[in-house]
This record gives C-alpha cells, sequence and structure tokens, in this order.
C-alpha cells in the first residue's frame, strides 16, 4: 500500500472500531435509539386538529405524534380495579448457564378512542410496538416466590437446563387515566374519514410526557449511553476524514 494511503486505511479503522464499540454501548445501555428518535422527530398534532382535516387536504405524509386520552367502553379490569386498555407482562428466569429464558408472555388489550374536545379517533393497541413507552413495574427475586401458575414451565425449564437460579419480572400497564403520546401513520377510510393506522414496526404508545418517555427510552444506564454517544460522534468524524484524506492521496497518486 502506497505510503499516502496508510494513514487513512489506520483513521478508518479506527474509526471503524469506535463505531463498533459505541453500538456495544448502546446495547448495553438498554437504549431504544430507533424508537426514541421516531418518538421526538414526529410532529405533534392534536386529535381535533387531524379531523380538522377536510376531504381534499393533503395528510402527513410521515407518521405523526397524536395527543389524546383514551375513552374505553369495556376496559380490562385488575384486581385492583384498575381499568386498562393494555397489559404487558414479561417473566424470566435465569438459568444455570446465566442466560435469561422466558416463561410468560402475556399480551392483553382493549381497543379504545383516543380523544379530545372536538372529537376521537380508534386505535388497536394490539398493533403497538413494543415495549409500551410507561413505567414498568419491575420485581426480581427468588424462584420460590414465583406462584403454581409457572410449576409446568419450571419443571421443563429444570428439566432441560437444570433449576433456575432466580426470576424477574416485568409489567408495564396502558390505563384509561393516562394521557397519550402515539406515534401513528394518518390514513383515509373508505368514506374519506381521517383514521390512526400503525406506521411500519407498530403504533408507540406512551403514557408519559415527550421528556419523560425519552429519558425512559434512553435506558436505565445514562452513562453508557453517552459514552456511546460520544464514541459513535468520533468514529463517523475519523471516517469521513478518512475517506476525505483517501481521495486525496489516490487523486495524488
Amino acid at each position: 500500500m502506497p505510503p499516502s494511503l496508510m494513514f487513512p486505511a489506520w483513521l478508518a479503522l479506527g474509526g471503524s472500531l469506535l463505531l463498533a464499540a459505541g453500538l456495544l454501548l448502546v446495547r448495553r445501555s438498554g437504549a431504544r435509539m430507533t424508537m426514541g428518535r421516531r418518538l421526538a422527530g414526529a410532529r405533534e398534532l392534536r386529535v381535533g386538529k387531524l379531523l380538522d382535516l377536510a376531504p381534499g387536504d393533503p395528510l402527513p405524509r410521515r407518521p405523526v405524534r397524536v395527543v389524546g386520552r383514551i375513552r374505553c367502553a369495556e376496559p380490562i379490569l385488575t384486581a385492583q380495579d384498575e381499568r386498562l386498555v393494555a397489559f404487558h407482562r414479561d417473566v424470566e428466569v435465569a438459568t444455570p448457564r446465566g442466560s435469561w429464558r422466558s416463561i410468560e408472555r402475556l399480551r392483553e388489550t382493549r381497543s379504545f378512542e383516543l380523544w379530545d374536545h372536538d372529537g376521537s379517533l380508534e386505535v388497536d393497541p394490539a398493533q403497538a410496538a413494543e415495549p409500551l413507552v410507561v413505567l414498568p413495574h419491575a420485581w426480581s427475586g427468588s424462584v420460590t416466590e414465583l406462584d403454581e401458575s409457572y410449576a409446568a414451565a419450571l419443571a421443563r425449564l429444570t428439566a432441560e437446563q437444570g433449576p433456575p437460579i432466580r426470576a424477574r419480572a416485568s409489567t408495564r400497564m396502558v390505563s384509561l387515566v393516562d394521557r397519550l403520546l402515539l406515534l401513528a401513520a394518518i390514513t383515509r377510510t373508505a368514506d374519506g374519514r381521517v383514521a390512526l393506522a400503525p406506521p411500519p414496526g407498530g403504533y408507540i404508545v406512551s403514557a408519559l410526557d415527550l421528556d419523560d418517555a425519552m429519558r425512559l427510552l434512553g435506558g436505565p444506564h445514562p452513562r453508557l449511553m453517552l459514552a456511546a454517544t460520544a464514541a459513535m460522534a468520533v468514529s463517523v468524524a475519523l471516517l469521513g476524514l478518512a475517506a476525505v484524506l483517501l481521495v486525496v492521496g489516490l487523486t495524488a497518486a
């Protein structure tokens, strides 16, 4: 390799390694970068503003962040008398090999109306992306603390990999009292009415204000996410510089 190309090659290698390190840190931070970028980057509209669109008006080409309240005639009723439109629960146990295995993945939803004082639009939360952007109810403890409904799954797992050593559960709920941010595509029905549809990947459903939603999507380890962002920013700069120097070197050659 000509000497003029050695330096850009090393820069490109360094940039690639930093990029890989940044992506690894993002994964370990638990951040949901794609979901956060889509939610934060969308235009925010009220339900009433969408309903004001006349039949001939152009629809937003990109998904929008719709704001409204929930109305549901037949919500999910919990033992604690909570009224919900979405209930997601995941229960996992740690195997002797150190990996986590799912023993329950419960998804229960009810269709609802997203409304404000100017009208309402139908939403089916069964088409939501995961996770729901809500504060999760997290639990961890001994496998012996799980109730008897998990006995069969635990017996199968024990026969396969040995007795599990600990358990954890995460429950996410959307309640009738929540104010929602909903990332949705805007469409029209056959009779020309405005309607909501899941964008690619599903609706993003948030029961938090945007700032709180972004903090939650940033993951439980913000320092790792900060380090990942810095690593990727430096990697982009190094790769860009390497490309410029490579072009210069090839031109000079």
